[in-house]
């Protein structure tokens, strides 16, 4: 079976110094293309380390959420 991988790498310490990412509509469109059961890895350095996601680690936060931690 096919498994995606996707390859990331640590851009900042918080989502204001992000320069790009995936709106949820554009992600979902991309993964319309690939089987249901396709597993989905996270891939860091270059490949050296891997990480799963699961419901547990996903958390909706608000924009604001990030400058207040900034901020402390």
């Amino acid at each position: 079976m096919t498994q995606l991988v996707i390859y990331t790498t640590r851009e900042g310490y918080g989502t204001d110094q992000i320069n790009e990412t995936m709106t949820a509509g554009e992600l979902i469109n991309f993964l319309e293309d690939f089987d249901e059961g396709t597993k989905i890895y996270l891939a860091f350095d270059k490949g050296y380390t891997y990480g799963g996601i699961s419901t547990d680690c996903i958390k909706e936060e608000d924009e604001e959420d990030d400058e207040e931690q900034e901020e402390d």
